[in-house]
């Protein structure tokens, strides 16, 4: 299977991860991006969740995330593996290399979910993770209540009645695993974690802080007490909250179209009209806060009332940039601050605009 990013058209291969019970042959999948151990180990709890209950033994291949050494005699489980095992009190004994018949309801229930699940999906086009476990729910849903040709019972009806009640309860809270790192904040009050970047209080700048992954929430601790706390995004990109920018990068934030406009009314009704024509010929609004904010300083230069004649003239001539203002007040301060205009000259040896019909 595969999921589309919608943002950018790519297309990226996902990884099924795929679990069944003894008795009863109830199966449970859900697709992932990789077989990376924190996917290993939360799919694991999902399956849990769906049984209702831990069984006492599992038998995994023999994948890196699960079994970091295979052995007949004494495997080497990956430590965050075991101490998941542990959580829910079962015992880990995986599978020999290279026999497959060692997970043959394990081999054959794969069989099943290619057959019954990922078959009839194949044609649809899925654009996150959450959208293809969906319908991945919905078939298997189908699958573990379509009757066996064996029995003539279906999984779901077996499972009821016979292995639900011989499961281990599940502890009363899941497996929370967490990703532990130490980073540094960057100059910008940001940290990384997996190509994303999470705002901190602008305080802790280039310090060294503690971030602790779960697999929906990014919290980051300083000094032992916790700073900020983020909605994980696997994305590359910035999640950043206003209280942790300093005053001027929050006045910043704080910019906008009805703010400039209200700037510019205090000064005059022509200085309104340029700021709103300045703004206006952007496609963005954003990409002339910076043009208004130079213009609006200008009063504090030339004043206010030579500001608003400058802008007047501006708009007579269709110049809303503010290298433009500056230019009409650096070249014509006189007329400007008598708010006089020039008067056309009568010259015999001017030709006027008759000569050009």
């Amino acid at each position: 299977m595969a999921i589309i990013d919608p943002k950018t058209g790519e297309i990226q291969k996902v990884q099924i991860f795929v679990g069944v019970l003894g008795a009863s042959g109830l199966i449970y999948a859900e697709a992932h991006k990789s077989q990376s151990l924190s996917n290993w180990v939360r799919a694991h709890v999902r399956m849990f969740d769906f049984f209702g209950g831990a069984p006492r033994i599992v038998r995994p291949d023999n994948l890196k995330a699960g079994v970091t050494k295979p052995n007949y005699y004494e495997p080497d489980l990956n430590p965050t593996y075991h101490e998941m095992a542990v959580h829910y009190g079962v015992a880990v004994i995986p599978t020999r290399v290279a026999k497959p018949r060692d997970k043959g309801l394990g081999e054959n229930a794969v069989q099943q979910v290619e057959r019954w699940v990922l078959a009839p999906l194949r044609k649809e086009r899925f654009f996150s993770l959450h959208d293809l476990d969906q319908a991945i729910g919905k078939r298997l849903t189908w699958l573990n209540q379509r009757k066996r040709t064996d029995n003539g019972i279906s999984r779901r009806e077996l499972f009821e009645r016979q292995e639900k009640a011989a499961l281990q309860p599940l502890p009363g809270y899941p497996f929370d695993y967490l990703e532990v790192k130490q980073a540094k904040v960057h100059i910008d009050y940001h940290v990384t974690f997996e190509k994303h970047h999470y705002s901190v209080p602008h305080r802790c700048t280039r310090q060294t802080v503690l971030i602790r992954a779960s697999e929906r929430l990014v919290e980051i601790y300083h000094q032992n007490q916790r700073v900020a706390c983020h909605v994980r995004c696997d994305r590359p990109g910035y999640t950043t909250e206003t209280e942790h920018m300093p005053a001027n990068h929050r006045w910043y934030l704080e910019w906008s179209p009805q703010r400039f406009s209200r700037w510019a009314r205090q000064i005059g009704p022509h200085t309104e009209s340029l700021i709103m024509a300045a703004l206006e010929s952007r496609r963005h609004p954003e990409q002339g806060y910076r043009t208004c904010l130079g213009i609006l300083k200008l009063a504090e230069q030339s004043g206010q009332d030579v500001l608003e004649a400058a802008c007047k003239l501006a708009l007579e001539t269709g110049a809303y940039s503010y290298q433009a203002i500056k230019r009409l007040l650096e070249t014509k301060t006189d007329m400007l601050e008598t708010g006089s205009q020039p008067q056309a000259v009568s010259h015999e040896h001017i030709r006027g605009q008759e000569y050009y019909t």
